[in-house]
Order: structure tokens, then sequence, then C-alpha cells
């Protein structure tokens, strides 16, 4: 499956990551469905990754601005799932309150060690999880963070 694809990949190589977006949401207390898995690395970890992963790119590794995120990110597919690894340095978000780009700051210290899809996951902390998904305010994120907020 995705998730231990690129968990033993990541650990394999003892690269630090941090899980975000719907995942990190559904460690949480969201019960949505999926779309995708979303982590981030530490940025001089990123081109390991993308080397390593190589024969499951199905995004080559670029600086995008898309969908109220500006960014530096891979898009894998694993059988069948979308796995979207973004490198932590210099990340932005769009603040749709403020409509402004704001520094998406990853602190690869701060986490909190969920089980989930039969792993120990390190996920973004739950505050700063709904921070930025309060902060990007598309449907999806209005959608977790209210789940997020109604189970704790």
């Amino acid at each position: 499956m995705a998730a231990q694809w690129i968990v033993g990949l990541l650990r394999d190589r003892n690269i630090p990551f941090l899980i975000c977006g719907g995942l990190a949401a559904k460690g949480y207390g969201s019960e949505r469905d999926l779309n995708d898995i979303d982590l981030f690395v530490p940025g001089e970890h990123f081109s390991s990754v993308v080397q390593a992963g190589q024969k499951f790119v199905s995004k080559a590794a670029a600086h995008r601005q898309e969908e109220g995120w500006d960014l530096t990110y891979v898009q894998f597919k694993y059988e069948g799932i979308k796995v979207e690894v973004g490198s932590a340095d210099s990340a932005k978000i769009f603040d749709a309150g403020n409509q402004t780009w704001v520094p998406l700051n990853i602190d690869f210290s701060r986490y909190s060690t969920v089980h989930l899809l039969g792993l120990q996951l390190p996920l973004m902390l739950k505050d700063d999880l709904v921070q930025y998904k309060s902060a990007l305010s598309r449907p999806v994120d209005i959608e977790d963070v209210r789940a997020i907020r109604e189970s704790a």
C-alpha cells in the first residue's frame, strides 16, 4: 500500500517527515475519504526522495503555485494512490482571509505520533494543522477543521 511504501522509503534513509493534509486530519478525527497522502521532508533531503521514488513519479519535482499552495513538491503514484511529498524549504500557503501568501513553517520537531493505516506516523500537530487549514479555507479544509474540532 502507498503509505507503507513512502514511509518505508523515508525510514530506510533516515529522512525525517511530517504527515499533513487529509491523512493528518484523519488522525485527528476527520472521516472524509482521502484524495492522496501529503507529507513534507526537509529541503536538504528532497532530491534524494525524488530519486528514490523515481519509477513512481507522476508529476515531476518542481516549484508550483496552485490551489493555495506555493512550494516545491513531487507527486508519486503508487498502486493508484497519489503521494505528494513537499520540500519544507520556503513553502507558503495562501491565507484566504487576508488575501496574502504566508510562510508555512514546517517544524520537524513538532509532531504527534498516531497509529494510522497500520503505521506509527508523525502527524503535524493538531493546532498547526487547524491553523493552516483555516488559512487555506478551501471547502475540504473547512470540512476537516470542523471534524477535528468536533472529535476533540
